[in-house]
């Protein structure tokens, strides 16, 4: 292990064990990992995966029962380790008595930060994250969305070199979710590395340029986005093709699916897709498009989970 990566973990375990029902669980289960300084990086999986405790064991929140973990090539388990890091839980709960201010201002100052930094810091955030206008307002009054916005700006109040975030997105809508994504690319722009936990593939697939799903608290698959949703194979668009034709090409095609006299067709080669092209012209069928198709980052997950 060494500095060149921003998260790197060996042999990572947790084994939670009830001494009730005299039973084990190994919620995370040698996983190794290395996430590549300023990166964006996704970590996926289906409910009970893991993700949640390994971002713990990351953050020493958790202890592992074997294996380590590094943070930019030091034990995750010292504190000088973690503070460049910064994080954004899942479900966070701040106290509601707060105004958005005062709470990034009380968590600043926990974390040891100085108070004329926070002065500010506190203002260029609230503006970055859409909420300069709600800064004096208490946070009891914020919806949801509002709530993940402050908590994204109380993870960057240091200016981490490394940002955890868990459904960071989670409850915003549109406008913001872009608007989020629009502030990780300036960060990422500037070095920083963001890591993150959710179920939102489309947003994953858009934030992300490398991922990890995790399956039985094993990584099933990792890999580059582009590189696993790369085409995979020709989708052909056709209208005026009578069923005879269309059964006749269904023995070639990977799928098929026709309605109001258009048909859909996949094939596994540009050959088979020529071929099919030949025989739709031959029978004055009109060709409306050829496209490589592709998956998306939904389709690899559910195939990865299910196999």
């Amino acid at each position: 292990m060494n500095g060149d990566y921003a998260i790197e973990t060996q042999g990572l375990t947790k084994i939670f064990r009830s001494r009730w029902r005299r039973r084990e669980v190994r919620a995370v289960d040698g996983i190794t990992l290395q996430v590549p300084r300023g990166t964006t990086y996704g970590l996926l999986g289906p409910n009970g995966a893991g993700k949640t405790t390994f971002v713990k064991l990351l953050l020493s929140a958790v202890h592992p029962t074997a294996g380590e973990a590094r943070l930019f090539g030091h034990d995750a388990r010292l504190a000088e380790a973690r503070r460049p890091a910064g994080y954004l839980p899942e479900n966070h709960r701040f106290p509601t008595y707060f105004t958005g201010a005062g709470m990034l201002d009380f968590y600043a100052a926990l974390s040891g930060m100085e108070h004329g930094p926070r002065r500010k810091r506190i203002p260029e955030l609230l503006e970055l994250v859409g909420l300069d206008k709600w800064g004096g307002v208490r946070i009891g009054k914020y919806s949801k969305g509002m709530l993940q916005r402050l908590g994204l700006a109380q993870a960057m109040m240091h200016s981490p070199a490394l940002l955890l975030l868990d459904e960071p997105t989670d409850g915003v809508d549109p406008i913001g979710r872009r608007q989020i994504r629009e502030i990780l690319h300036e960060l990422e722009q500037k070095g920083t590395t963001i890591f993150i936990n959710s179920h939102l593939l489309v947003e994953v697939e858009l934030y992300c340029h490398e991922v990890a799903i995790l399956h039985k608290g094993k990584v099933a698959l990792t890999g580059c986005v582009k590189d696993l949703t790369a085409g995979s194979g020709y989708k052909l668009v056709a209208k005026g093709a009578g069923e005879r034709l269309i059964e006749a090409l269904r023995a070639k095609a990977t799928r098929v699916a026709a309605q109001n006299g258009s048909a859909e067709f996949l094939f596994a080669t540009q050959e088979l897709a020529n071929a099919a092209i030949d025989l739709l012209r031959a029978e004055q069928c009109t060709i409306e498009s050829l496209t490589i198709a592709s998956s998306t980052l939904e389709d690899v997950f559910v195939r990865t989970v299910d196999a």
